[in-house]
């Protein structure tokens, strides 16, 4: 299983990544004020940089458990992009409903559009962090 520190440093880089790729990204889809978008996606990424420590960690206890590795297949890491969105989702949606003084309708349209960049966006980096971070019981297999 990955250590504190390094969970720490994927956590920092996927966010600190994703936010120089997602604030412009959003301020010209959904048509935002520069300093809101940057604010959404900034508290976004706040609020998930937490979520990821947690939810990896506690995916990564399930894997070890159920499946004794943390090796993960294709479908898995499918699965794993999925269940972190959609616990994102329900997290931030009322805030940025609140934040922008919209209807929570419109704020989960948009909260959607970020979840499926997002997945899209977790599905790639957390591949390439395991081929550059590998850890070492995936050399056994």
């Amino acid at each position: 299983m990955r250590t504190t520190a390094d969970r720490i440093r994927h956590a920092i880089s996927f966010e600190v990544i994703g936010i120089l790729i997602a604030t412009p990204l959003a301020a010209l889809v959904f048509h935002l004020p520069a300093g809101d978008s940057a604010v959404i996606i900034i508290g976004s990424a706040t609020v998930a940089m937490a979520w990821n420590y947690v939810y990896n960690l506690i995916f990564d206890r399930a894997m070890n458990r159920f499946a004794g590795t943390t090796l993960k297949t294709a479908p898995i890491r499918i699965a794993h992009a999925m269940l972190f969105e959609l616990g994102l989702l329900l997290m931030l949606m009322p805030l940025i409903a609140w934040y922008l003084g919209i209807s929570l309708w419109q704020a989960l349209v948009m909260d959607f559009a970020f979840a499926l960049f997002y997945m899209g966006y977790a599905l790639i980096f957390n591949w390439a962090y395991d081929r550059v971070f590998p850890l070492p019981e995936w050399q056994k297999s």
